[in-house]
């Protein structure tokens, strides 16, 4: 959630995506293929680490019950170490963020929650479609919480050294949250980096910023009613200093021959400024009066522009990251009903537009090469299906995706 969480856990500008459909490897671990093991290092570790703990203000009764079951983990390290630092475009992003799955799982989502969002909006100042696009983002809507046990993943990982100092300040806070009473150790689950719950806080943004919506004396942000975590959500950016009723962005047009040197979030300037320059909204009418905004131009001039103002450098307290900013407010503005960008992206290094690739998915999968999935996002299962294609068809294999490949799969 917070920067110093994005800096530990890399991945795909967002551990949010790790509960995407299609192409894209996970970065959650599930309770199956995760078990603690024996190991004489950890075990005294751990007997080391209490003692630390104790000096910290945890109870001798609440590490009994903490390590009762704890154990080290050796996928967890295996995770950690063996993290692929993904560089996806833009169109990549939201093609996962905002596919038609997600947006009709969170406009049921919308629905089913409209009551508790509405209250929470009142209190908080946090529009509904923001918050149910960071929980679509972060667990798609629930599905995806995950079920690692956050004490032996966080003592596993600080044991381990590589972050240890880190991992040794979350375990502590979770060690706290148990102690106060929201969760027990054992429902206390999470991903293997111990980000927990529907909206996949870490131990420490539990602590600062984590409410009790329900009124039941337990901030339960695990539990299969969300109303904690979206509440746990909006307050986070309320206290990040969210501008209630303002947008978070817009796609803008931009005028023939602009000058790229002045986007970016550093250049921020007036949106009367940016119409004076022939900037407008992606219709073609006039900027509306929004305040400061920055135009960024993700993939360059061809691609879709955008206005971002104040809220949306919020978001970027959640996730560091301007193509998670764009998902959530993209995403947000879908749920609300409004259109897809007007923009297209342009075609990729190989001459492939997202339909191309699409399609590329498709023929393979029908020829009985399972991309797994046919969002035009090319990831590790589409690379090994085409190189099984190549293979078979006695061709170069590669694994890369072109336009004489799939014109010869038409």
């Amino acid at each position: 959630m917070e920067l110093s969480r994005r800096t530990v856990i890399s991945g795909l500008a967002t551990t949010m995506l790790s509960a995407c459909v299609g192409d894209r490897p996970s970065q959650t671990a599930s309770q199956s293929s995760v078990r603690a093991v024996p190991n004489r290092a950890f075990d005294g570790w751990v007997a080391a680490f209490q003692a630390r703990a104790t000096g910290r203000g945890i109870s001798q009764q609440t590490l009994e019950r903490a390590f009762r079951d704890a154990g080290y983990l050796p996928a967890v390290i295996e995770k950690d170490r063996s993290q692929t630092e993904f560089t996806r475009s833009l169109e990549d992003y939201l093609a996962i963020a905002t596919s038609d799955e997600r947006i009709r799982k969170g406009r049921a989502a919308l629905r089913r929650q409209e009551r508790t969002l509405v209250a929470i909006a009142a209190r908080y100042g946090v529009a509904p479609e923001i918050v149910t696009a960071i929980w679509g983002l972060e667990s798609t809507y629930g599905e995806r919480r995950g079920d690692v046990p956050v004490i032996s993943a966080l003592s596993t990982l600080a044991f381990d050294g590589r972050r240890g100092a880190f991992f040794e300040d979350q375990l502590i806070a979770a060690l706290r949250i148990v102690q106060r009473g929201d969760i027990t150790p054992v429902r206390m689950t999470g991903s293997w980096a111990g980000a927990m719950g529907h909206t996949q806080f870490i131990p420490t943004s539990y602590l600062a910023y984590a409410v009790d919506f329900t009124g039941d004396g337990r901030r339960d942000i695990w539990g299969d009613d969300p109303s904690d975590a979206l509440a746990s959500t909006a307050a986070y950016l309320q206290r990040s200093g969210w501008r209630p009723g303002q947008p978070w962005g817009m796609e803008v047009r931009l005028p023939a021959g602009f000058d790229t040197g002045l986007a970016g979030r550093g250049r921020a300037r007036a949106t009367s400024a940016w119409a004076g320059l022939g900037v407008t909204d992606s219709a073609g009418r006039t900027l509306p009066n929004l305040g400061a905004a920055a135009i960024l131009i993700p993939q360059g001039p061809r691609g879709p522009a955008f206005a971002v103002f104040h809220n949306f450098n919020v978001l970027l307290r959640y996730n560091n990251a301007e193509k998670y900013g764009i998902g959530v407010g993209h995403l947000s503005d879908r749920l609300a009903g409004k259109p897809p960008l007007r923009t297209a992206f342009p075609p990729d290094a190989q001459g492939l537009t997202i339909d191309d690739r699409k399609e590329l998915q498709r023929r393979l999968t029908a020829r009985g090469f399972d991309t797994q999935g046919t969002d035009g996002v090319i990831g590790a299962n589409t690379e090994s299906a085409i190189r099984a294609y190549q293979a078979r068809a006695g061709l170069p294999v590669d694994g890369t995706p072109s336009r004489a490949l799939l014109a010869r799969l038409r």
